[in-house]
């Protein structure tokens, strides 16, 4: 009786090879995980040297405010380097680096309403160097609270 049944059974036959795809799930959650984590890291990095290179600012602005000492060249001096830096900080370094003179002043515009930069007391920035008398403490106070404003302006610009 059993080797008649033993006849009916088939041979035993290995199974077909695991084929590379469809690849698992798991893989599908890497190659989408891993450009999201990269871009995720990116934006964050962006975010944090951004808020980093305004806070500092702020605190630099506000020791070049309080400082008696210094005279109101050197003040102008320090709040156009200042300028200069945030705003290569804050924004692409082709886009404002070599700008200089009108089309500078039309940069730093470009965050504030009107035109306090190129038009109003701003204009100092460029102009001062080349003038004969000094900045008066008054223009320079002006300038302190436009530069502030500017500051303020780049906090809350969306990038």
């Amino acid at each position: 009786m059993e080797p008649d049944f033993l006849s009916k059974l088939r041979p035993v036959h290995e199974p077909e090879p695991i084929s590379w795809w469809p690849p698992a799930i798991g893989w599908w959650m890497v190659v989408i995980l891993i450009p999201l984590l990269i871009a995720l890291t990116y934006w964050l990095y962006r975010r944090i040297t951004r808020k980093t290179a305004i806070k500092s600012a702020q605190k630099l602005l506000l020791t070049i405010k309080q400082d008696n000492r210094s005279a109101n060249r050197q003040k102008l001096e320090s709040l156009s380097a200042l300028i200069r830096r945030v705003a290569i900080s804050t924004s692409a370094r082709t886009e404002c680096a070599g700008l200089t003179g009108n089309q500078w002043l039309t940069f730093l515009d470009n965050t504030m309403k009107g035109h306090p930069f190129s038009q109003g007391i701003g204009k100092l920035l460029t102009e001062a160097p080349y003038r004969n008398r000094q900045p008066t403490g008054e223009e320079i106070a002006q300038l302190v609270d436009l530069c502030e404003s500017w500051l303020n302006a780049q906090g809350k610009r969306k990038r």
